[in-house]
């Protein structure tokens, strides 16, 4: 027997390969016949990255196949599409946001043994972007129900167009399949609906959901005044109007009159009062802390708020207010050169200002100039986030640049690795992106990522990193200057070790004797140790000919350029590395400690193409052997390097900067 999944995927790239990948890995064993599967993924062609997701899957597995909608993009209209060219006995229709629990195909396969019915409704929950998770609604909808193929095309069963689409095909199966003594159910929980902060792409929050009463309106008429409508038809629009993700307070009247339900809104009423009472609750708990972050606030910000907007004025910040550094820089520098009517001016902390360099403007952070910049700042540019608190006005454009690929989980990914997130809140987290106007990518795979940890209603932008620009237009001459003033003979082999940190693990202890290393590499060679900047401005190493300790340099793109090769572990270093087409070596002593700590999103051992960057190495031993015996830069390592450098760099053209200054402040092409 073959089934027949239809997963509509339309600005689902955040969740999408985690759905693909819930149904292909599902094993068919059970107690039935084995099920055949078919998977038909149905995207739109308008940029989505979410169609390169579904043919990287296609491409992998031959069950998958993707089809391409022709005009503007309907949920409904995707679903026909799939159901019509689909082979399988049975279909079930899945949204990209969905996911097949493990297990279940086998519990549906041992289901169907026992007869084959014309409707198989599946017990199904929903998870929300903490990760709680809460039961179904207990209501048909498409992605709970399996279709007997012949059954959906004998009664000419179609998803209409528009929100809410699937009313009457479900509910018109419900029916026909109950008359013909031909429903039957699975308890298990086979589907887990992943709700977004966003909502879906069909029905994002607010009056869009006012829909569900036209779709119920056209129930009625298909199935001729069916006696079983209204019931169904409340149960629905009361789960719809006690959802605050889809019903805001302020529309519950008017939902209430436009579904002719006037009788029943006082005892509705009575309800809301007491929701309201918890409301007002957490927020009295909430106005305590907002007048604790107004009283540290000066007077003068307060003041400032209520200045207009400075039209040509743009804040910049990097790394929690380090100083002059990464993508921000790159794009300071360029708006100089393109945009030089805006001035931009630093955030930096007092202990650090002295990393500005000479002529850039700066304020220290949480000085009465800060306040001010902050409050009349038309632009804000930052890798990390500003701070104290400030209030993001009405006007106010926000670019979060980021700085690194993710490799470990970030943002709400981390939630389930509660032991090392003590302290963090999720809840400032999601503050933090609310305020996001727009998100730099650096590949898609980031922008994969940033859509489901950072959850909120930002412009991706897929342009690459401006901080990278340097190592694509990169010389030898440049390198060759770089390797001078750092006090590097002509000719050496330069190798830059610069590992991450741990989470787990207070300061910086190198997982590597590197004063044995280099003697083992002999007097040609040089480390370069570069410790993460949570550790200061030294790795505390020992330093000499041979090993240098360039944790303080200002800029990690110039020890890049000296260097003909780096060695690192989780470091997101090595995606920016890629550009410039050098050896990469992933030294990962702890990679299981790791993995289970903090979680991983690429799988650095797996030797897979796109996955591991070059040669890895596991213990000292194998890192000396890995160098010393030239695995390093072997046509094996070359080949990962290259389907790396392909999956990660793919935007690094030398233009990124251009890009972002030309979308943020307006500036039109040549």
């Amino acid at each position: 027997m073959l089934l027949t999944v239809v997963v509509s995927a339309h600005r689902a790239q955040g969740y999408l390969r985690a759905a693909l990948e819930s149904v292909t890995a599902q094993s068919p064993a059970g107690s039935g016949p084995p099920i055949g599967l078919e998977v038909l993924v149905v995207g739109a062609p308008d940029g989505d990255l979410g169609l390169a997701i579904a043919r990287e899957s296609a491409e992998r597995d031959p069950r998958v196949r993707v089809l391409v909608t022709d005009g503007p993009w309907d949920t409904g209209a995707a679903r026909n599409a799939g159901a019509a060219v689909a082979r399988g006995a049975y279909l079930l229709f899945l949204d990209g946001d969905d996911l097949l629990l493990p297990g279940a195909l086998a519990e549906i396969s041992a289901r169907l043994a026992d007869d084959r019915p014309d409707v198989l409704r599946l017990g199904h929950d929903r998870v929300d972007w903490w990760g709680a998770e809460r039961p179904g609604e207990g209501l048909p909808a498409a992605r709970n129900q399996l279709f007997r193929r012949a059954f959906w095309e004998a009664h000419r069963l179609r998803f209409t167009e528009g929100p809410y689409g699937d009313v009457v095909p479900v509910h018109r199966a419900a029916f026909l399949a109950s008359d013909a003594g031909t429903l039957a159910s699975l308890d298990r929980i086979c589907v887990r609906h992943r709700l977004r902060r966003t909502g879906t792409s069909a029905v994002p929050p607010g009056r869009a959901h006012f829909a569900v009463i036209d779709a119920y309106a056209r129930l009625a008429a298909g199935t001729g005044g069916d006696h079983r409508v209204p019931a169904a038809r409340t149960a629905h629009l009361t789960a719809v109007l006690d959802d605050p993700e889809r019903i805001a307070p302020g529309d519950r009247a008017a939902f209430f009159r436009a579904a002719g339900l006037p009788g029943r809104y006082a005892a509705h009423r009575g309800g809301e009062a007491v929701r309201a009472g918890r409301t007002r609750a957490r927020g009295v708990a909430r106005a305590g802390k907002k007048a604790l972050r107004a009283r540290a606030m000066s007077a003068v910000y307060r003041a400032d708020l209520r200045r207009p907007l400075d039209p040509r004025l743009a804040v910049y910040g990097a790394y929690w207010n380090r100083g002059f550094a990464c993508n921000p820089a790159a794009v300071y520098a360029k708006a100089r050169e393109l945009a030089p009517h805006i001035r931009g001016v630093w955030v930096v902390s007092s202990r650090h200002r002295e990393r500005m360099p000479p002529g850039v403007p700066y304020v220290i952070e949480g000085s009465r100039a800060y306040w001010r910049t902050m409050a009349t700042a038309t632009y804000l540019v930052n890798n990390s986030s500003f701070p104290g608190g400030f209030t993001k006005r009405p006007g106010q454009i926000y670019l979060q640049t980021h700085h690194g690929t993710p490799l470990k989980t970030m943002g709400l990914d981390q939630l389930p690795y509660p032991a090392l997130t003590k302290g963090v809140s999720f809840e400032r987290i999601v503050a933090h992106t609310d305020q996001w106007d727009f998100s730099l990518s650096a590949n898609p795979h980031s922008t994969e990522i940033w859509d489901r940890a950072y959850p909120s209603s930002y412009e991706q932008l897929p342009y690459g990193y401006p901080r990278n620009d340097v190592l694509c237009d990169a010389t030898a001459e440049q390198s060759d200057k770089i390797r001078a003033e750092l006090g590097i003979a002509p000719g050496a082999t330069v190798l830059l070790y610069a590992p991450t940190h741990r989470d787990y693990r207070e300061g910086f202890l190198p997982r590597v004797d590197l004063e044995r290393l280099a003697r083992a590499l002999g007097p040609e060679c040089v480390l370069l140790v570069r410790a993460h900047y949570f550790y200061g401005r030294s790795a505390g190493t020992a330093a000499g000919d041979r090993v240098l300790d360039v944790t303080g340099h200002p800029r990690v793109e110039e020890l890049f350029l000296a260097s003909d090769a780096l060695i690192t572990d989780y470091s997101s270093l090595m995606f920016d590395y890629a550009c410039l087409d050098r050896p990469i070596i992933a030294y990962v002593p702890d990679w299981e400690a790791y993995r289970a700590a903090r979680g991983t999103y690429v799988d650095l051992l797996s030797g897979r193409p796109g996955d591991t960057p070059g040669a890895v190495a596991t213990t000292e031993d194998e890192l000396r052997e890995v160098l010393c015996g030239g695995a390093w830069r072997s046509p094996e390592a070359d080949a990962l390097r290259a389907a790396f450098r392909d999956r990660f760099c793919p935007y690094d053209d030398g233009h990124a900067a251009e890009r972002v200054v030309r979308r943020l402040f307006g500036v039109p092409s040549n």
